[in-house]
């Protein structure tokens, strides 16, 4: 069957409600996004939607955001700031929101168009594998004990050591403000400018229970900070911070304990660590909880071919960038950061 795209003008509801019925739906794809995209960042969210031609039945959607700066020129993302994204709906919807938004990078002269799904697509476009995730399947029936077990002796060792010098983790929206104390320090101190604390105050106005926000205190400092969403039987540790002059003690264990405590008492199956880079400290932290690799299928389209990535530290163009920025007072690191990041999806 035939199908036409066009810019959804729908409500939020009935989007989420299709979308949840596709493979590779994530919390991303929510259109509560728009808002929280909008306000905080400062970009254009288009939600793009397929329809069968000859009943007008919603067989598609894709949510991509035009991420445009001076600094670092424009870019059509799904989703920018985010892991997961890209076209849900049947083969042919999914091929025609790829090409559509592969056209709308055209016309716009995009640098580049990324398409980040969670599943490999029905698509004809080059596929980078750049960045990976670990899932850690979990205990089913809330069963704590089970998966206490699981993380063998030494893991066990490794999160009581923490909670022995006395950290306690707390959850709840009253977190977010201490969450992004730790965060932003912790971006400094690895030279990339920080997300905006409106950003995380937006997700937790918008979202509410699905948005995790927790925070491993010592005394009453909070030392080490995690966010994510929970979406469906799976939850994902989107953001997670440590300050490293608590680093002996290792909060961020205790932390990740936490949270993976709180996923199998709520029924979650799939505990998701978030992307990371094969081979990196981080990714080798990740497997030590004794998850799986999986790939992340992100899709580009390079309007005028050639080759091209999202702005990255790694970039040897930008590589003088976390020097500076590392001695930064954090204030000014802090103030500035939110109107750097947003230029880099």
């Amino acid at each position: 069957m035939t199908v036409l795209v066009e810019r959804y003008s729908g409500d939020g509801a009935t989007w989420d409600a299709f979308g949840r019925t596709q493979q590779g739906w994530t919390h991303y794809h929510g259109y509560g996004w728009k808002s929280v995209i909008e306000q905080t960042m400062g970009h254009a969210y288009i939600p793009l939607a397929a329809r069968n031609s000859a009943d007008g039945v919603l067989a598609g959607i894709l949510p991509v955001v035009r991420v445009s700066t001076r600094l670092f020129g424009r870019y059509i993302v799904s989703m920018p700031f985010l892991n997961y994204g890209g076209p849900l709906g049947s083969d042919d919807a999914v091929r025609e929101l790829a090409r559509f938004a592969a056209a709308m990078a055209d016309q716009e002269r995009a640098k580049l168009l990324e398409l980040r799904s969670a599943v490999e697509l029905p698509v004809d476009l080059p596929v980078s594998h750049r960045k990976i995730t670990v899932v850690l399947p979990l205990a089913p029936g809330g069963d704590v004990e089970t998966a206490w077990k699981g993380l063998g002796t030494k893991l066990r060792a490794q999160v009581k050591r923490p909670q022995k010098e006395g950290v306690v983790v707390r959850f709840g929206r009253e977190q977010v403000d201490r969450f992004f104390e730790v965060f932003a320090r912790h971006m400094r101190d690895l030279g990339t400018p920080t997300l905006p604390r409106a950003f995380f105050r937006a997700i937790a106005d918008q979202f509410g229970e699905a948005a995790w926000f927790g925070c491993a205190y010592l005394g009453d400092r909070p030392i080490a900070a995690g966010a994510g969403f929970r979406w469906g039987d799976e939850f994902e540790m989107t953001w997670a911070s440590a300050l490293t002059e608590h680093n002996r003690i290792a909060p961020n264990m205790a932390l990740y304990w936490a949270f993976i405590e709180r996923a199998v008492r709520e029924g979650v199956r799939r505990f998701n660590f978030g992307r990371c880079t094969p081979g990196g400290g981080t990714h080798r932290f990740k497997r030590q909880w004794g998850g799986l690799d999986e790939p992340l299928w992100w899709y580009q389209h390079v309007p005028g071919g050639g080759a091209a990535a999202t702005p990255s530290p790694d970039d040897s163009a930008y590589s003088w960038g976390p020097r500076i920025w590392k001695k930064l007072p954090l204030p000014l690191a802090t103030a500035l950061g939110p109107r750097i990041v947003r230029g880099i999806p």
